[in-house]
């Protein structure tokens, strides 16, 4: 069988009229000889009366702290109402097809109840029901222990319910569909002159979502590589081709020269953030560097964009937990400086490997601009500098100039 997972986000559902356009993609896949397996979100965004924060809220005005397991077991109630509307719209199309949550669609994780793992995949309904002539639809973001437990998988697991579903079932395509045309060149928000991609690699991809890309998530595109299966962004409301996640000989037509390829495939950005520098000159521990990780680690504090010396160890965290960050270390007896309004811009291109004088670049278009760096690290595919984030919409802007990621050229 020619399998498809079509993947329908929150707001592709939110109205009658919106289920049919889904719909409508739906019965053009199946008409093209695919056997179409949805995946789906559940109903538009936090206020919409069946959004996954709508239901937490609910349950968070009696007890906020609501236990881990019964949290799941609310959270999945979302995609299963999103579930049964959308085989109602295909029915009421004259489409055959059936329901099933995640446990019934064989999605097995651990018991990290929130933000749950999927272990392996039990196929064999889906393809039971697809051999029958039906679409079958799964709820995303969700999955069963082996004990029989409802979890569910973290922020973006209905994006990771699909690839698992398209290397389950070996899928020709995995297709992610959202509100916009495909995976941009920076946030059309910022850059005007922003473009779609035709085509990314899978790095490029989790590059661009681990870095303030919000289109599809880096586990999901992971999972998918694992196979070599390709992904597309495509647009719910539109015949736009969308952008083709696929492997680097794919997307660069298998050149070799690499001085060929675009160097640089996209800006993106993440805001939010607090750089925080502790000076060792004043530090009177033994091993600074390995207790001040160690401790971030235990409090349960994530660190990015860390660098460490002699002189000095620097690193980020999201403002949220700066202040708690600040009371671990003096607890330590360390004495950090803290510079909050911090944000971090990321050169993502699979093309700079090996090409020299691209750091270069970054360097010489922000200072022009005279934009600060606070502090800068790259690696064979991605460059990233920290910036004021007064100076973000700057930042991005002039590195998409410099890198013409504006150009209409075939991307």
């Amino acid at each position: 069988m020619r399998f498809l997972i079509q993947k329908f986000g929150g707001t592709s559902l939110t109205t009658p009229e919106f289920r049919k356009e889904v719909a409508a993609k739906v019965v053009a896949a199946q008409k093209q000889g695919f056997s179409p397996v949805v995946v789906v979100s559940a109903i538009g965004r936090y206020g919409a009366p069946y959004a996954t924060d709508t239901l937490i809220s609910v349950a968070k005005q009696v007890n906020r702290d609501v236990p881990p397991r019964e949290l799941d077991l609310l959270m999945s109630c979302g995609e299963v109402i999103s579930g049964v509307v959308m085989v109602n719209t295909l029915l009421d199309m004259g489409c055959q097809a059936v329901f099933l949550t995640g446990a019934q669609a064989g999605i097995i994780t651990d018991a990290n109840f929130n933000d749950a793992r999927i272990l392996r995949v039990e196929p064999q309904k889906i393809i039971e029901q697809a051999e029958q002539g039906k679409v079958v639809v799964v709820a995303g973001f969700q999955g069963v222990t082996e004990e029989g437990e409802i979890t569910t998988l973290g922020r973006g697991g209905s994006d990771t319910t699909a690839a698992a579903l398209g290397v389950a079932l070996d899928a020709e395509c995995i297709d992610i569909y959202t509100d916009v045309d495909g995976v941009m060149t920076a946030d059309p928000r910022i850059v005007d002159e922003a473009q779609i991609l035709d085509k990314v690699t899978y790095n490029e991809i989790c590059q661009l979502a681990h870095e303030g890309a919000k289109v599809i998530h880096p586990r999901a595109v992971e999972i998918a590589m694992q196979k070599n299966i390709p992904m597309r962004v495509k647009s719910t409301f539109s015949n736009a081709p969308g952008t083709l996640v696929t492997n680097h000989g794919e997307v660069y037509g298998g050149t070799i020269d690499i001085i060929m390829d675009r160097i640089i495939t996209g800006i993106t950005h993440v805001t939010n953030i607090t750089q925080i520098i502790i000076p060792l000159e004043n530090v009177d521990i033994a091993n600074p560097h390995l207790k001040v990780f160690k401790g971030m680690a235990l409090a349960g504090i994530s660190v990015d964009f860390w660098n460490v010396n002699l002189q000095y160890i620097s690193f980020t965290v999201k403002d949220n937990v700066a202040d708690k960050a600040k009371q671990v270390l003096e607890n330590m007896g360390i004495t950090p400086l803290l510079r909050s309004g911090c944000a971090k811009v990321a050169a993502v291109g699979a093309g700079m490997t090996g090409v020299p004088g691209v750091m270069a670049s970054v360097v010489e278009a922000l200072t022009r601009e005279n934009v600060e760096i606070l502090q800068s690290s790259d690696s064979h595919t991605t460059i990233w500098v920290l910036v004021k984030e007064e100076d973000i919409q700057k930042a991005v802007v002039t590195l998409h100039r410099q890198f013409m990621l504006g150009n209409n050229r075939d991307r």
